[in-house]
């Protein structure tokens, strides 16, 4: 005989595949790939969605994972496909009906309608109990799967929660929660699904004083012009500033977990005072000039003085400049840092650079609190640590310090300019902000 259909039982009941027809032929079943199931058969691959470990639904009980079974006349017949079984549940109801509400007698007319042989199975007392009452309670046979009512993301809680967040927009919507009375969950899902909310990460920025904003802009319009005046003048400008680099790195504790089916009571211990390494480094486009450790013999990180800055600048920074270009439009940035004013520190530097002095008490005065304006602050630290705390954090202070020094050493030529480029930019953003922040870079469009 010829049969078109192969019943595959699972947790979740039935589902059907369709083969096509053929008389009696080897199937093999491969282990599912999350809810689906592979079945070859010499009509070629297909695939099911079932979800589950899986039986064969013939005379006997087969539990399939890997093999081959072999289909004969003893393969289920009826099936639940959408189109076949509609009209099948349908008549089995009305035969129901007709017969006394016999669930015997409907079998038999059932066997008869469908041409069905005797040794196959038919729908049970329970599955036409179960159509006769989805069609009373839903008028189809087929059972609604609506879900249950909503009872908390209702249209008057949604505009609760758009009232509670256009109020108080910094608040966590686990606090919301809790003023609204509904569950941290609730909340999340009306934000996210009804109201299509997102919740953006706050940027922190250097607070700005109010004389702050005119010197911005006076920077960046002297800025500007000298670069318009000189295509190449980007090229030819270093900038510098000095960072810390812990040992311990950084742990952000709201993602620090540990999944167990039992608290392992971990505990991650951290110095009070970790061990750091002080770092100065000077950027351009031609390549970075650094890194210098600010240490003692022991290897340990000291405080940056002048003392100890113009050291640096005479016995690491002067000769370093020789192997890059450097003539008498080549310009140096250094921020306001104690140390970098001093009178024996601006001294040095004005040696190196005379005229061509970019600081607070330089040539060109650096604005106060402007991080966002020097390409150490607005890339490179941030590069460094991302890059050197990546995996495998270091563990001495000699493998941290290799970290940096090899983490310099791959940073290219093409990002370099990249970077400077992006300085530019800055500038005539922070004219366009009236010397604010810098919104349209901070928060990228």
């Amino acid at each position: 005989m010829v049969y078109q259909y192969l019943s595959l039982q699972s947790k979740s009941g039935y589902s059907m595949i369709y083969f096509g027809s053929y008389e009696g032929c080897a199937v093999k079943l491969f282990g599912g790939v999350g809810d689906f199931i592979y079945v070859e058969s010499e009509r070629g691959l297909l695939c099911v969605s079932v979800g589950g470990r899986l039986r064969v639904s013939t005379n006997e009980i087969y539990v399939c994972e890997e093999g081959s079974i072999s289909l004969d006349q003893s393969m289920v017949v009826w099936s639940n496909s959408s189109s076949t079984l509609g009209e099948q549940r349908g008549f089995a109801v009305k035969t129901y009906f007709q017969n006394g509400e016999s669930f015997v007698q409907t079998r038999r007319v059932f066997r008869r309608h469908f041409k069905i042989p005797r040794n196959q199975p038919l729908p049970s007392d329970n599955a036409i109990r179960t159509w006769v009452s989805n069609l009373e309670q839903t008028g189809s046979t087929s059972k609604i799967r609506g879900g249950s009512a909503r009872t908390v993301r209702t249209p008057e809680n949604i505009e609760r929660v758009r009232q509670a967040i256009q109020k108080s927009p910094r608040r966590s919507a686990l606090r919301h929660a809790t003023r609204l009375a509904m569950s941290d969950r609730s909340v999340r899902r009306i934000l996210h699904l009804d109201l299509h909310f997102h919740p953006y990460k706050i940027q922190m920025v250097q607070s700005l004083n109010p004389g702050d904003y005119q010197k911005r802009i006076r920077f960046c319009e002297n800025m500007l012009g000298r670069l318009e005046e000189n295509d190449h003048q980007i090229n030819n400008l270093w900038m510098s500033d000095e960072a810390h680099f812990h040992l311990s790195g950084f742990v952000n504790k709201q993602n620090f977990r540990y999944w167990s089916d039992e608290n392992p009571r971990l505990l991650h211990e951290t110095p009070l005072h970790s061990q750091k390494v002080t770092t100065w480094c000077a950027i351009s486009s031609n390549g970075i000039i650094g890194p210098f450790f600010f240490e003692n013999e022991a290897e340990n990180a000291i405080t940056i003085n002048s003392e100890r800055y113009v050291s640096m600048i005479l016995n690491f920074l002067t000769p370093q400049l020789a192997n890059f270009p450097v003539n008498e439009n080549t310009l140096f940035q250094q921020d306001g840092a104690a140390s970098h004013t001093a009178r024996i520190s601006m001294n040095a530097v004005n040696a190196l650079f005379p005229g061509r002095v970019i600081s607070r008490n330089g040539d060109i005065r650096w604005p106060p609190r402007s991080p966002d304006l020097t390409a150490c602050d607005f890339f490179l630290w941030g590069y460094l640590k991302s890059k050197v705390f990546e995996a495998n954090s270091p563990r001495t202070i000699q493998t941290l310090k290799q970290r940096i020094r090899d983490e310099i050493e791959s940073i290219s030529i093409n990002m370099l300019r990249e970077v400077m480029q992006n300085f530019k930019f800055r500038l005539q953003e922070c004219i366009n902000n009236n010397g604010g922040h810098l919104a349209n870079v901070v928060h990228k469009k």
